[in-house]
């Protein structure tokens, strides 16, 4: 099924050019490696039942036929131009390049987990079949466009980060949450006012959507089979460091696109902020401890960290020497890292106060 789904998204390059990928920055999404001898000797046992009722759910696969193209996509799209098409087209490529390095992280850990780990093996080579539709649909949505992304680049040239199986796990979790929000909160507006879907890509986002929460909770059962990663003072700095590093990089990444929102009639900062609200509290249910976004600090700090994101754009698109730029970046770079320490020292929820005891 991977190779046929791989096969698919390569073949749609030849009818496309090919887009030069973005250059990678602190917003553009990371390609990730992982010990993987240390995933294999993970002890599940505390979260057996609910690790299978998990894997049963990714089995049933909803949404084999979901990500078929209709009639609807067959025209010129011509009428979507200018700013909006750069910023759909941005759209486009972060996403499917982030369901992609999902793709590739997870069909390696199912490949060097299948002797030792056979159960966590094939749930990792189930999610790898979800990211590898999303990334294909996304990248033959690209070629309505004019253009494709080339994935067999990506893979060999693209710059992989390493990270801790207990960072993967925290980091995947949120981002799979993050982004059932995200699709949903799209649908559930476009819903409302059709007027504003530009593209039928948003009436896939519904089914769509459950892919990332199923991959939410299974992500969520591997937190919770580890009681160092939710019952030690430690687990609760981190659960908050990686929640402030989500919703940071979405609070600058949806300002940074705005236009695009503002085509599809949604506020980009309403959005954001619901997107948060959500996440954080949805997370309460893996993490012992989450942020207080209700706090009148959060979200205006946040967007003074989008605010001088922005200004950094800016220098990096003038003409002027590299070391002029670096030294113009500095006091910017220096408001972002005072802000975001400022939202992690405010008060936090403990997410573990309410939590029912299981005798």
């Amino acid at each position: 099924m991977q190779v046929i789904i791989i096969r698919s998204m390569v073949t749609a390059t030849k009818s496309a050019g090919i887009k030069t990928p973005v250059q990678e920055t602190l917003l553009t999404p990371r390609f990730y490696v992982t010990d993987f001898d240390a995933v294999a000797q993970m002890d599940l046992s505390d979260q057996q039942e609910e690790l299978e009722a998990v894997i049963a759910e990714l089995r049933a696969d909803y949404n084999r036929h979901h990500f078929v193209r209709n009639e609807e996509f067959e025209q010129d799209w011509k009428q979507i131009d200018g700013e909006t098409r750069r910023a759909f087209i941005d759209f486009l490529e972060r996403s499917c390049t982030s369901e992609f390095s999902g793709f590739l992280l997870f069909k390696e850990l199912s490949r060097r987990l299948k002797d030792r780990q056979p159960l966590l093996s094939e749930a990792f080579q189930l999610l790898a079949r979800d990211e590898a539709r999303h990334a294909g649909f996304l990248n033959k949505a690209m070629t309505d466009f004019g253009l494709s992304l080339d994935l067999g680049y990506l893979t060999k040239n693209r710059t992989y980060t390493f990270f801790p199986p207990e960072w993967v796990i925290y980091t995947v979790y949120l981002s799979e949450k993050i982004g059932y929000w995200r699709y949903i909160l799209v649908y559930r507006h476009l819903e409302k006012h059709p007027e504003h879907r530009i593209y039928p890509l948003f009436r896939y986002f519904e089914s769509w959507c459950q892919d990332e929460n199923r991959h939410g909770d299974f992500f969520k059962v591997l937190l919770r089979s580890q009681p160092k990663l939710w019952n030690r003072w430690q687990a609760k700095l981190w659960a908050r460091f990686f929640l402030l590093t989500v919703f940071a990089t979405h609070t600058l990444t949806v300002l940074e696109r705005s236009s695009f929102y503002d085509s599809i009639g949604i506020s980009p900062q309403e959005y954001n902020k619901e997107v948060i609200q959500r996440t954080n509290e949805t997370s309460k249910r893996a993490f012992p401890s989450v942020l207080d976004t209700d706090h009148p600090e959060f979200f205006p700090r946040l967007e003074k960290c989008a605010i001088a994101n922005q200004k950094l754009c800016e220098i990096s698109s003038n003409s002027r020497p590299k070391l002029i730029q670096l030294l113009q970046k500095l006091p910017w770079l220096a408001v972002i890292g005072w802000q975001l320490l400022r939202v992690y020292l405010l008060p936090s929820v403990n997410a573990e106060a309410d939590r029912p005891v299981i005798h």
